[in-house]
């Protein structure tokens, strides 16, 4: 059995967990930081929610970005920034193609998440609302990429890659 649960990360000199954005939130842990005031926090669980992206990224005044785990398989990808808004993708896209086929409404990935060129051109201006320069390339390289073993390890590449926590 995998894992299951969220990642959040944000911008913000208080800790995300005691933003009124993720007050339902309770039992997050601080994974990492990272220069900027960019934070990492771990909320395992595999049932409920973690909060509203769009508000955290209101809040905080900087871009959010929440993975959702599924079984270590896949990774459902929620992004805001005030200037740029809101986009939706996941990562290792077969795996999540299996979870989707195992649901009665007939829809596909593709009904849900951007396909991954324009995940990625959407994760460019992302990032460069966080403040960082970044080429689409790379980004589609992980939103294609298979897990390796772990789908966690394909979130924190495309951090990574946005320029916000190094790997």
């Amino acid at each position: 059995m995998g894992y299951w649960g969220y990642f959040v990360v944000g911008r913000s000199e208080r800790p995300l967990a005691e933003l009124d954005a993720l007050s339902d939130a309770k039992g997050m842990e601080l994974r990492t930081e990272a220069p900027g005031g960019w934070q990492v926090w771990e909320y395992p669980n595999g049932e409920g929610e973690v909060g509203n992206m769009n508000v955290l990224a209101g809040e905080t005044g900087a871009p959010a970005l929440f993975g959702y785990v599924m079984d270590s398989d896949c990774v459902v990808v929620e992004a805001s920034a005030p200037e740029s808004g809101a986009w939706t993708t996941c990562l290792a896209r077969a795996a999540m193609a299996g979870y989707l086929g195992a649901a009665s409404d007939g829809l596909t990935v593709e009904d849900y998440f951007l396909q991954p060129q324009d995940a990625a051109a959407r994760a460019v201006a992302w990032a460069a609302e966080a403040g960082h320069d970044v080429p689409a390339g790379p980004l589609v390289d992980v939103l294609t990429a298979d897990p390796d073993p772990l789908a966690e390890n394909l979130f924190f590449r495309l951090l990574d890659r946005l320029g916000v926590v190094p790997l």
